[in-house]
């Protein structure tokens, strides 16, 4: 049930503070600030939980929605939003905002189920402001708009229509929404919404600007999860993307990245569990559920070999190209399975043979090498939680920035053969590497690592629809579905975390 919304003044004519003769920028990083630093210094540690709505009828016929209220569910956003209430069902919410227009209103309303407290509509969280484009039919917008539509299709940021930018309005919209979000009193928050409008949300939270229009996906019903953590030294909290776009469905399928064909593809796998951990896990209380600590070149445990054999079987129906692991024993036995997997899935059928997957090892990948020259008590070292990386001294994050860099370069070389389309290389490493390489995807600087979080055993994949040299875009963010029963939960309770 959702509560009465007062009466607002129409959003099609938002005030416009922006210079109307800005010049097209190229996409690079923005040290912008994070839109929660002008909020209150929060006090307990919250978690804010984003969904797009299902699909919708406008979704199915390829028209534009904008903010226009003309579109509802289909059977299958139906569906798409009771699988995402089934992900959710045991998490604790205290709060759950909504867009309410009809096509999310009604995903929050069966995501949200039997629970008693009502739903809060907001009008911010409204989608996007398209205007003129708004209903039409895609080829229409290009047909009747000409080089608007294109600008809109390449440089959204600068993209101008009836006078407005709306790209550049929807961020204003966010940042006004988090206000709202974070200053509501409650640990556990559910924000049901759309595509644009949750890419602005993630976007504002951490930093980045208007320019990453496009490049952090919503599917839809895809849920995604910022953590933020209070800190007591009067500055404001840390802030970390523990998951981006799990999706209904599994998020390898397909091949497609926002609409367009993923000409290229990178995915991450991170290795499982090792027997060190076991060991490690004895002797400290500093390991948690869903993290592990450095201790050393140590093999998979029980855990671990059903993390990585989960993985490989999530990644079954893909033609991977190559396999590139740490020389990690871990890493090396994690890519192993998938290797296995992916040689003896075309020889299933009578008249099939098993194809060879490439396998190779490289260095770059290996983050034991980085934190054996540290003099830190392993003891001591911080558990990977969100926002773990913040933690680490400047010297190693800069040794671990430098590598990853290498690595990097190394795995878009690797995908750079244009003749070969639909390529799909798998990087199979550490956590802290692969949250270098995706801060590198995104053209970040080492100050963005804390940002990102991922567990043992998660995928997440980065899709290149230009190719090596476009902009890559980040898929997915810390999938670990795939594990079934040893999945990590989308939501963790926050209730545990005392007050500073």
């Amino acid at each position: 049930m959702f509560l009465v919304a007062k009466p607002c003044c129409s959003f099609l004519h938002v005030p416009l503070d922006y210079d109307l003769n800005s010049t097209i920028r190229n996409v690079v990083v923005r040290c912008s600030r994070s839109s929660v630093q002008n909020v209150e210094l929060l006090k307990v540690a919250k978690r804010v939980v984003l969904v797009r709505h299902g699909q919708s009828t406008w979704n199915a016929e390829g028209r534009i929605q904008g903010s226009s209220d003309f579109s509802v569910l289909t059977n299958k956003g139906e569906s798409q939003a009771e699988t995402s209430r089934q992900m959710l069902i045991n998490d604790n919410f205290d709060v759950c905002f909504a867009s309410p227009l009809a096509r999310s209103k009604r995903t929050a309303e069966i995501i949200w189920g039997p629970r008693q407290q009502l739903i809060i509509p907001e009008f911010n969280l409204r989608e996007i402001d398209l205007y003129s484009f708004q209903g039409l039919l895609k080829h229409e917008g290009k047909a009747r708009f000409g080089s608007s539509y294109q600008q809109w299709q390449v440089d959204a940021a600068n993209f101008v229509i009836d006078g407005h930018y709306p790209v550049r309005e929807l961020w204003d919209r966010a940042r006004s929404c988090w206000t709202k979000i974070l200053d509501h009193d409650s640990r556990s928050v559910l924000v049901v919404a759309h595509n644009a409008v949750n890419q602005a949300l993630i976007s504002t939270a951490i930093g980045l600007g208007e320019e990453y229009f496009r490049t952090l996906l919503q599917s839809n019903c895809g849920v995604s999860v910022l953590d933020f953590t209070p800190r007591s030294d009067g500055v404001s909290p840390l802030i970390s993307l523990n998951r981006l776009n799990q999706t209904p469905g599994s998020p390898v399928a397909g091949g497609k990245s926002g609409g367009r064909e993923a000409s290229k593809r990178i995915i991450l796998v991170c290795n499982g569990s090792t027997q060190g951990n076991t060991e490690v896990s004895k002797r400290t209380t500093l390991l948690q559920q869903d993290g592990f600590l450095f201790v050393g070149d140590q093999p998979l445990n029980m855990l671990g070999v059903i993390q990585s054999q989960k993985s490989a079987e999530l990644l079954l129906d893909l033609k991977v190209s190559s396999i590139i692991s740490s020389p990690n024993k871990s890493c090396i036995e994690t890519a192993t399975a998938i290797s296995q997997v992916q040689e003896a899935a075309d020889c299933l059928g009578a008249d099939s043979v098993p194809r060879y997957v490439e396998m190779k090892q490289m260095e770059n990948l290996d983050i034991e090498t980085i934190f054996k020259q540290s003099k830190m008590d392993i003891s001591s070292f911080p558990a990977f939680q969100p926002g773990w990386l913040n933690k680490v001294e400047d010297e190693l994050i800069t040794k671990l920035w430098d590598q990853s860099g290498k690595a990097w370069k190394s795995l878009l070389d690797e995908i750079s053969d244009e003749s070969r389309s639909g390529e799909i290389v798998v990087a199979v490493s550490h956590p802290a590497i692969h949250i270098a390489l995706m801060a590198h995807c995104l053209n970040l600087t080492k100050e963005w690592l804390g940002s990102f979080h991922l567990d043992a055993g998660s995928v997440s994949v980065l899709d290149f629809p230009d190719g090596p040299k476009g902009r890559g875009v980040i898929g997915c963010v810390n999938y670990t579905a795939h594990l079934g029963r040893w999945s990590i939960p989308i939501t963790r309770s926050t209730y545990d975390v005392e007050e500073v």
